[in-house]
């Protein structure tokens, strides 16, 4: 099998918009969740969202190109631009090269809802625009990505509610693995408009701590009372290790394990078993044992079930060793199809840079949690190897270990 390293990643998330800054939140702990008054004037239960800026393309996209782009995929265009340029990869390169894309994306409402809208009200479906079909499939970043970067390999996009972003790595890495591409672009993108979070609003699953909206978001702390929807993109350029050697690319990590399973059960219910497999199949495919693993970035979203049956699987499978453990979605909120992706960055820099991020609001543990070590201060570190969860609605589950090259 054939070794698939991570050349290049880039990041736009509400705790930054690009690789520095977001490095700089995560060793300060910082939160980049608040209020959206388009969400209380719209109905919401909780107006809390990661606050992401919308990136000012006019300048340096064309305006047929900007038309066809769904707000994710801006996103996404943000941190492929940012991932390609860390990996020393330019326009003539792909356009001259097999490149392939896997994207993870599992909606994109605002688009629907504004073209529906407009139908109703005018009758006339040819009013909608002709970027509204291109923004409103699920497959807007890949469509769209693939266009603007002229890329001739595989482009598919990754539909697994939020492991969506980590599932991508894991195909990308599969297809890297058997000799069917060189170089993959990988990665995950969630809008953050009020439009796109009032089913999950109507499920009641969102924190109701508008006062402190910094502090709403608390993974594994058992005074959680729900999560915080967020989003971004994240992009991370996957190669083959041969490949990269002789491109001369920066080799920063190495995929070495990806775990996947279904729950087969209740479409909204995590599962401690299923999540457990998914691990145990990314340390066997990385010929690991859990005492290897020097840092677990937790999926933990701060639903009370759902930290709870996390923090079980890990107590079974890695005690009684207890790694660190953290979840970085206490600073950006659940960032969902995106998220698989994301929390790859932030724990390579993490990895980059010698550091755990903390746990912010993990203050009081629950039965479950005690039981793991939790980091709720940003703690000094040297990670050689890190392990990344993501689960999702369906019972779908992503687990991938990465390894840093010396």
């Amino acid at each position: 099998m054939k070794r698939v390293v991570i050349t290049g990643m880039g990041i736009y998330s509400c705790i930054g918009k690009n690789l520095d800054e977001v490095a700089k939140s995560l060793y300060e702990g910082k939160s980049g969740i608040g209020i959206d008054p388009l969400r209380i004037e719209y109905g919401y239960r909780s107006p809390l969202t990661g606050i992401v800026e919308r990136p000012v393309l006019k300048g340096i996209l064309d305006r047929r190109t900007r038309v066809c782009l769904a707000e994710e995929a801006e996103y996404a265009y943000m941190a492929t631009v940012e991932a390609l340029k860390n990996a020393g990869v330019d326009l003539d390169y792909l356009e001259n090269n097999e490149v392939g894309i896997f994207y993870g994306n599992d909606s994109s409402a605002q688009a629907v809802i504004e073209a529906h809208a407009i139908v109703m009200e005018k009758k006339d479906t040819t009013l909608m625009g002709s970027g509204a079909i291109f923004q409103s499939m699920n497959s807007t970043i890949t469509m769209n990505l693939s266009t603007i970067f002229k890329l001739k390999g595989i482009n598919m996009t990754i539909s697994a509610a939020c492991a969506s972003g980590s599932h991508s790595i894991g195909l990308g890495t599969l297809f890297i693995r058997n000799g069917l591409q060189d170089m993959v672009i990988c990665g995950g993108g969630q809008e953050v408009n009020y439009l796109s979070m009032g089913s999950f609003d109507g499920l009641s699953v969102f924190s109701m701590n508008t006062d402190e909206p910094s502090k709403a978001s608390r993974p594994f702390d058992a005074n959680r009372d729900g999560l915080v929807p967020s989003g971004g993109a994240a992009t991370l350029i996957l190669e083959e290790y041969e490949h990269a050697v002789k491109r001369g690319a920066p080799i920063l990590a190495e995929i070495i394990g990806y775990g996947f399973s279904s729950n087969g059960s209740n479409i909204s219910q995590p599962s401690d078993i299923g999540s457990m497999i998914a691990m145990e199949k990314a340390l066997k495919e990385a010929a690991l044992s859990s005492k290897d693993i020097d840092y677990i970035n937790a999926h933990a979203t701060s639903t009370p079930q759902g930290d709870s049956f996390e923090a079980m699987a890990i107590d079974k499978l890695f005690s009684p060793h207890k790694p660190p453990v953290s979840s970085t979605k206490s600073m950006t909120g659940h960032e969902c199809w995106m998220a698989g992706a994301s929390e790859i960055v932030y724990s390579m820099l993490m990895m980059q840079n010698d550091f755990i991020a903390p746990n912010i609001n993990f203050e009081n543990p629950d039965e479950f949690s005690k039981n793991i070590n939790i980091i709720n201060k940003t703690t000094p570190k040297k990670i050689d190897v890190f392990l990344s969860n993501s689960f999702g609605f369906g019972g779908t589950n992503s687990a991938l270990i990465v390894k840093k090259c010396k």
